[in-house]
């Protein structure tokens, strides 16, 4: 599968930093769709959606802070001294840009689609605006963050006892750094595409070049030291305890990393979620994976909103 349109790309100012951002569609109409990406991703990653809902909806996509095209600050763990150069990347951080740039370049009501980490981030942003300037959250495949210290209780029993050395080491620059680089080659990303796809659908030359061209810019590392060092933040489930914007699940059937029966358990048990689509024989990122599926769901969450 080919992308046949390119979407107008732009960059917004926002506390001294410079985010991407791209649309398709047209802005003038009163609901917007908005995507965001998941970890190590960006605005490209949604090249099979984007086209598609915005023949509905204009669609706006946006590049996390330390992703994609948006600057790419140094970081700073919560333990460290304040710097005016660096941030504390998380998910207030990100809820809050998504939040600002809802009200400051949308300006109007807006469905807030959202893979693995993004996911998180919209429920978040989803706060902050609330039920007048965000009509509906997608949940595609949600991080349920297991590393997080709150989740320790389902984690084996040797997960606590080497815990205080892992977070000793992954603060360290250095190796956070050097993990980083390793991680950040084309045959490695390829590798971890092999996984998080497992139908082997769409896992082209140009998946691994959006995923690779960001990764060689000089504070790449940055946001992976501040995500690698995310023990203690936002859970998706806390996020939508008392949410009065309703959310639904998209989620491929053979996630690796999130599991579907935790997803099937948030739908049992969360007020606020409608709905849960699972996609067949993929993974993690199903709106990539399986565009067509996730692009029929996504269409029919949009004209339901918009009535």
């Amino acid at each position: 599968m080919t992308t046949t349109h390119s979407p107008i790309q732009d960059t917004w100012a926002w506390q001294s930093r410079q985010i991407g951002w791209s649309l398709m569609g047209d802005p003038t109409a009163p609901i917007a769709v908005l995507l965001i990406h998941g970890f190590g991703a960006n605005t490209n990653h949604w090249r099979f959606n984007q086209p598609v809902l915005a023949k509905l909806a204009p669609t706006y996509a946006i590049d996390l802070l330390g992703f994609g095209r948006s600057d790419q600050p140094r970081a700073r763990l919560k333990q460290e001294p304040p710097d005016a150069t660096a941030v504390h990347y998380g998910f207030d951080l990100w809820g809050q840009q998504v939040a600002d740039f809802c009200r400051e370049v949308i300006d109007k009501p807006v469905l807030l689609v959202g893979n693995s980490i993004g996911g998180v981030v919209a429920l978040r942003a989803a706060q902050l605006l609330g039920p007048d300037q965000c009509k509906r959250v997608v949940l595609i495949d949600c991080a349920q963050r297991l590393m997080d210290d709150k989740q320790l209780a389902t984690q084996p029993a040797w997960m606590g006892w080497i815990r205080p050395l892992l977070k000793t080491m992954v603060s360290q620059r250095w190796l956070s750094t050097a993990l980083f680089r390793n991680a950040a080659r084309p045959g490695v990303i390829r590798s971890v595409l092999k996984q998080a796809y497992p139908s082997g659908e769409n896992i082209d030359d140009e998946l691994i070049e959006l995923l690779y061209q960001p990764t060689k810019r000089n504070g790449a590392a940055e946001a992976f030291r501040g995500f690698i060092n995310l023990f203690d933040d936002h859970l998706a489930p806390q996020l939508m305890e008392n949410l009065e914007i309703p959310v639904d699940l998209i989620w491929g059937e053979k996630d690796p990393w999130e599991p579907l029966k935790e997803a099937e358990n948030w739908s049992s048990t969360i007020p606020c979620i409608q709905s849960i689509n699972i996609i067949l024989k993929v993974g993690h990122c199903a709106h990539d994976e399986a565009p067509n599926e996730v692009n029929k769901v996504l269409t029919k969450l949009i004209k339901t909103t918009k009535k």
